[in-house]
């Protein structure tokens, strides 16, 4: 005789996400899936940096690099601001800082 699972499916519907912000979600963990986007929101969780200065870290063209820094920017996950003719990029806020320490965190454990 199977046992009933009628609490625990009608708990987990009335607290699931709307197909949409999964969706999202999805999307975000798919930017976090490409090491070079990792490198450089790795870097800039050190410290702000410029397209030239994580180019030179990464061994990267300065158009990958701005490629890269474009979908991350796209995503809301790093934010950038203009000094002169040089613009300047970090991680964009404290969340991206969580995920990416919490991340780090779990797979050194």
């Amino acid at each position: 005789m199977p046992h009933d699972h009628s609490n625990i499916l009608n708990h987990v519907k009335a607290e699931l996400p709307k197909d949409e912000l999964l969706q999202d979600l999805g999307d975000l963990f798919k930017i976090f899936g490409d090491t070079t986007r990792i490198k450089i929101m790795y870097a800039l969780h050190e410290d702000e940096m410029c397209v030239c200065a994580i180019s030179e870290l990464l061994g990267m063209t300065q158009s990958a690099v701005s490629h890269q820094l474009k979908t991350l920017k796209t995503a809301n996950l790093v934010k950038s601001r203009r000094d002169g003719k040089t613009i300047y990029y970090s991680i964009a806020d404290d969340h991206v800082r969580t995920i990416i320490a919490l991340g780090f965190e779990h797979i050194t454990e």
